[in-house]
Protein backbone atom coordinates (compact mmCIF):
# COMPACT_ATOMS: atom_id res chain seq x y z
CA UNK A 1 0.00 0.00 0.00
CA UNK A 2 1.74 3.36 -0.90
CA UNK A 3 1.93 5.90 1.73
CA UNK A 4 0.27 9.02 0.81
CA UNK A 5 2.31 12.70 2.35
CA UNK A 6 0.56 14.78 4.78
CA UNK A 7 2.27 18.18 3.13
CA UNK A 8 2.52 19.09 -0.51
CA UNK A 9 6.23 20.37 -0.34
CA UNK A 10 5.79 21.50 -4.09
CA UNK A 11 6.23 25.18 -2.69
CA UNK A 12 8.64 24.72 -0.68
CA UNK A 13 10.24 22.83 -3.01
CA UNK A 14 10.72 25.67 -5.63
CA UNK A 15 12.14 28.02 -3.38
CA UNK A 16 15.99 28.87 -3.74
CA UNK A 17 18.53 28.41 -0.82
CA UNK A 18 18.62 31.84 -0.49
CA UNK A 19 14.72 31.95 0.11
CA UNK A 20 14.56 28.80 2.34
CA UNK A 21 17.35 30.43 4.66
CA UNK A 22 15.63 33.73 4.51
CA UNK A 23 12.38 32.03 5.79
CA UNK A 24 14.24 30.52 8.48
CA UNK A 25 16.02 33.01 9.99
CA UNK A 26 11.80 35.09 10.27
CA UNK A 27 10.83 31.99 11.82
CA UNK A 28 11.74 31.99 15.39
CA UNK A 29 10.76 28.22 16.14
CA UNK A 30 13.70 27.05 12.91
CA UNK A 31 16.37 29.54 13.13
CA UNK A 32 19.33 28.21 12.03
CA UNK A 33 22.07 27.22 14.48
CA UNK A 34 24.81 30.39 14.96
CA UNK A 35 28.04 29.64 15.36
CA UNK A 36 27.46 30.99 19.46
CA UNK A 37 25.00 28.43 19.62
CA UNK A 38 27.52 25.74 18.50
CA UNK A 39 29.81 26.91 20.73
CA UNK A 40 27.39 26.40 23.68
CA UNK A 41 26.08 23.10 22.42
CA UNK A 42 27.57 19.86 24.68
CA UNK A 43 29.63 17.99 22.27
CA UNK A 44 29.21 13.75 22.61
CA UNK A 45 32.47 12.77 24.01
CA UNK A 46 33.92 10.58 21.00
CA UNK A 47 35.28 8.04 23.89
CA UNK A 48 30.95 6.99 24.51
CA UNK A 49 30.61 6.80 20.54
CA UNK A 50 33.34 4.35 20.34
CA UNK A 51 32.54 2.48 22.97
CA UNK A 52 28.86 2.26 22.35
CA UNK A 53 29.50 0.61 18.89
CA UNK A 54 31.64 -2.13 20.34
CA UNK A 55 28.68 -2.82 22.31
CA UNK A 56 31.08 -2.52 25.97
CA UNK A 57 30.11 -1.51 29.45
CA UNK A 58 32.68 1.35 30.48
CA UNK A 59 34.55 -1.76 32.67
CA UNK A 60 34.81 -3.80 29.67
CA UNK A 61 35.96 -1.14 27.59
CA UNK A 62 38.65 -0.06 30.09
CA UNK A 63 40.05 -3.51 30.75
CA UNK A 64 39.93 -4.43 26.84
CA UNK A 65 41.81 -1.08 26.33
CA UNK A 66 43.74 -0.33 29.53
CA UNK A 67 42.29 2.79 30.42
CA UNK A 68 41.75 3.56 33.77
CA UNK A 69 37.90 2.74 33.85
CA UNK A 70 37.45 6.85 35.82
CA UNK A 71 39.52 8.56 32.90
CA UNK A 72 37.01 6.89 30.67
CA UNK A 73 34.20 8.17 32.74
CA UNK A 74 35.57 11.68 32.69
CA UNK A 75 35.88 11.49 29.26
CA UNK A 76 32.75 10.70 28.42
CA UNK A 77 30.81 12.60 31.57
CA UNK A 78 33.08 15.87 30.06
CA UNK A 79 34.56 16.09 33.73
CA UNK A 80 38.05 16.17 31.11
CA UNK A 81 39.27 15.87 27.57
CA UNK A 82 41.51 12.91 26.36
CA UNK A 83 44.95 15.14 25.23
CA UNK A 84 46.52 14.36 21.94
CA UNK A 85 47.95 11.09 22.70
CA UNK A 86 44.66 9.49 23.64
CA UNK A 87 42.43 11.22 21.18
CA UNK A 88 44.99 9.25 18.27
CA UNK A 89 44.81 5.70 20.52
CA UNK A 90 41.19 5.80 20.69
CA UNK A 91 41.15 6.65 16.69
CA UNK A 92 43.03 3.39 16.20
CA UNK A 93 40.36 1.25 18.89
CA UNK A 94 37.90 2.78 16.47
CA UNK A 95 39.44 1.20 13.27
CA UNK A 96 40.87 -1.42 14.13
CA UNK A 97 39.47 -2.90 17.98
CA UNK A 98 40.61 -6.05 17.61
CA UNK A 99 44.05 -5.43 16.50
CA UNK A 100 44.31 -3.08 19.82
CA UNK A 101 43.60 -5.80 21.88
CA UNK A 102 45.17 -8.62 20.45
CA UNK A 103 48.18 -6.23 20.52
CA UNK A 104 47.45 -5.62 23.88
CA UNK A 105 46.76 -9.28 25.26
CA UNK A 106 49.50 -11.28 26.88
CA UNK A 107 51.46 -12.72 24.43
CA UNK A 108 51.12 -17.03 24.25
CA UNK A 109 54.65 -17.54 23.74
Amino acid sequence: MKKTAKHDWTDFDALTEDQVHAAALKDSDARPLTEDDFRRMKKTPRAKIIRRALGLSQEEFSARFHIPVGTLRDWEQGRSEPDHAARAYLQVIARAPDLVSEALSPSSS
